[in-house]
């Protein structure tokens, strides 16, 4: 399966996103993806540390993936972090996130250990690309 039709089963099977590094910055550009796939019918589940307990974008903001309530069925996790910051969300949201299917990693994000990692357990990956760009070709 070539990449566009693995980002095409992607847009048509996610449903809830977390954004691991979502800023309240609207001038930032995680605020802008993540505000793009909320008005494309995507839940957002915000991940920021400094920010944990309150509201961005109308959804509670959680320290970490680990926090994140079971009945919210995260099916993609796309991150803003470094690339050397990866290798432990990816292990945090392999062990915390039953129902993950998707790993993404924005534009500038590519860490391969972690990527295989992932793969190793089944779980589609995609580095070094902006939902806010791939995915309005499938909606």
């Amino acid at each position: 399966m070539g990449e566009a039709e693995v980002i095409e089963r992607i847009v048509r099977e996610t449903k809830t996103i977390a954004i691991v590094g979502l800023s309240p910055k609207e001038d930032r550009p995680s605020w802008g993806v993540a505000r793009y796939l909320q008005s494309q019918g995507f839940r957002i589940i915000p991940i920021n540390p400094g920010q944990a307990g309150k509201e961005l974008l109308g959804e509670t903001v959680y320290p970490d993936l680990s926090a994140i309530p079971a009945e919210a069925h995260v099916d993609m996790v796309d991150i803003f972090r470094r690339p050397e910051a990866v290798g432990p969300v990816v292990d945090e949201a392999l062990a915390a996130l039953p129902d993950l299917r998707t790993i993404w990693m924005q534009i500038g994000v590519v860490n391969d250990a972690a990527a295989e990692k992932a793969r190793a357990r089944g779980i589609t990956v995609v580095q070094d690309r902006c939902p806010k760009v791939e995915f309005p070709r499938y909606l």
